[in-house]
């Protein structure tokens, strides 16, 4: 019998915890797929050595593993208290006044890192502080000074983040930090750029521009934790290659409850634009400090599955967490139960649309016919990793393997649900020899046997991108020479 992969991916995001070679090694081996690069946190210097780490030891275990980078963006945040932190009550009066000295914070008043808050903020506007476990109300705003009413209370400390209820604040996406470590993130070849914050298709527009500039290719990834990024979804969507649902943010300015409604919207709207979709914040939090998950996690994480992303994250869990291996393979465990469910593996995904180009009309219809049809893999030969990216919005239960010449394309397929990239050197002229020797590096890595079905995928011309026009039906073990 042979063992059933995986098709969601995890990323699992690097931290204290997962420095180490044994500790990245260890990962790997539990199933990562793609690493997360944290630019909130780290040096230049630490972010390179990661990034080769992660590829040296993912070579070793014979995966291609994606590097994703993550830019800060503009978080809002308090500026320091006195004492590190303050105890507010419901009903007291509380200031944010942005020209208050960073360390001058007290039971009174506190700094704010965005001077322009004021400008943005009304009276009557909710404030949530902490992911909102703080609530202010603002009463009053007076210069610098936006004076405020406590209406949830607690422990309020050093630099917590602020963010408006509803959304609203008119920070710029790209701070001169993520501009700088944008330039990072080229430098090191990252496979995907994830931006913060992004309010419409122009900051991600100009993230491009940025990476190009550059020279990079990466993969741009929407996160989507803003309130006005729901209201231009579609546009950020058609100028994304993912997107990132970062359920803290999110949630702070929508409401908790408006979530899981919102998570199942996007994941429909991006697999309806061909856009990959990561799943991300607290999906196995109570991990980082225990070696199994809550069933309330097993429950997230599966639904997600369900919705159709294409990958679940980690944070804290492997970052800075006790048991990241753990927890990369409980996860794993989790996906792979729910991949089973019918609903998983059963999709009407543009089944009545008319498509614009030929390698995308070649793509859905070998979907069409694996899954009405006892066959067992499918092969794309692939430059740009497109032909695989149609395929994997199309549910189903039949691995498809991206073969490619590009060590670039075979990384950033690895995002893609349901897709394994394979190292393909060789480009041939003869058609039948290509035929032949994609099988057989298949059949050679298990993933195929004598007498199983497989559907290929390739272009007249090989080595060109954008050229896929033919699909083939061949049995393993049994393939004529003249076969093209």
């Amino acid at each position: 019998m042979r063992a059933v992969q995986r098709r969601t991916k995890i990323v699992a995001t690097m931290g204290p915890a997962t420095e180490s070679d044994a500790a990245i090694d260890s990962l790997i081996k539990a199933g990562v797929d793609v690493v997360r690069l944290n630019f909130s946190h780290g040096t230049a210097d630490e972010h390179k050595l990661r990034a080769e780490n992660i590829r040296r030891i993912g070579l070793e275990n014979n995966r291609h593993l994606a590097i994703l980078a993550d830019l800060q963006g503009p978080k809002i945040r308090l500026e320091k208290f006195k004492q590190g932190s303050i105890e507010l009550a419901v009903g007291d009066s509380f200031c944010l006044d942005t020209g208050c000295a960073d360390g001058e914070g007290d039971i009174h008043q506190v700094g704010v890192t965005y001077k322009k808050l004021p400008q943005d903020v009304e009276n009557d506007d909710i404030l949530m502080l902490d992911d909102g476990r703080i609530v202010l109300q603002v009463d009053a705003v007076e210069g610098t000074r936006i004076n405020c009413t406590v209406q949830v209370g607690g422990e309020l400390s050093d630099n917590k983040g602020i963010n408006l209820k509803g959304g609203g604040l008119t920070a710029e996406v790209l701070t001169d930090k993520d501009k700088a470590d944008l330039k990072i993130a080229a430098l090191i070849d990252a496979d995907y750029l994830a931006v913060s914050f992004p309010r419409n298709a122009a900051d991600m527009n100009q993230a491009r521009r940025l990476l190009e500039e550059e020279g990079s290719s990466a993969g741009l990834v929407a996160k989507i934790e803003r309130a006005e990024a729901l209201e231009n979804l579609e546009e950020i969507i058609q100028a994304s290659d993912a997107l990132m649902i970062a359920r803290g943010d999110l949630g702070v300015e929508i409401g908790d409850a408006n979530l899981p409604a919102v998570q199942k919207e996007i994941i429909r709207k991006a697999r309806d634009f061909n856009c990959v979709t990561i799943t991300a914040t607290q999906m196995m939090e109570s991990m980082r400090d225990n070696p199994i998950p809550t069933r309330a996690e097993v429950f997230d994480v599966a639904n997600a599955v369900l919705d159709g992303t294409d990958a679940v994250m980690l944070s804290a869990e492997t970052a800075t967490g006790s048991y990241p291996s753990q927890t990369v393979q409980a996860m794993s465990d989790i996906c792979q139960n729910a991949e089973q469910q019918s609903r998983a593996i059963k999709s009407r995904h543009r089944l009545d649309d008319i498509f614009e180009k030929v390698d995308e009309a070649i793509a859905m219809a070998s979907m069409y016919t694996a899954n009405h049809l006892d066959v067992r893999a499918i092969a794309t030969l692939t430059e740009s990793g497109s032909t695989s990216l149609w395929m994997s919005r199309i549910s189903s239960s039949i691995p498809i393997y991206a073969l490619s010449r590009h060590e670039s394309t075979n990384r950033k397929v690895n995002l893609y649900r349901g897709v394994f990239p394979v190292f393909f050197p060789t480009i041939h002229t003869n058609h039948a020899e290509a035929n032949r020797e994609a099988v057989e590096l298949m059949k050679n890595s298990g993933a195929v046997e004598d007498g199983d079905l497989v559907i290929i995928t390739k272009g007249d011309l090989m080595g060109t991108g954008g050229g896929t026009n033919a699909m083939k039906i061949v049995e393993v073990g049994n393939m004529p020479d003249f076969i093209g």
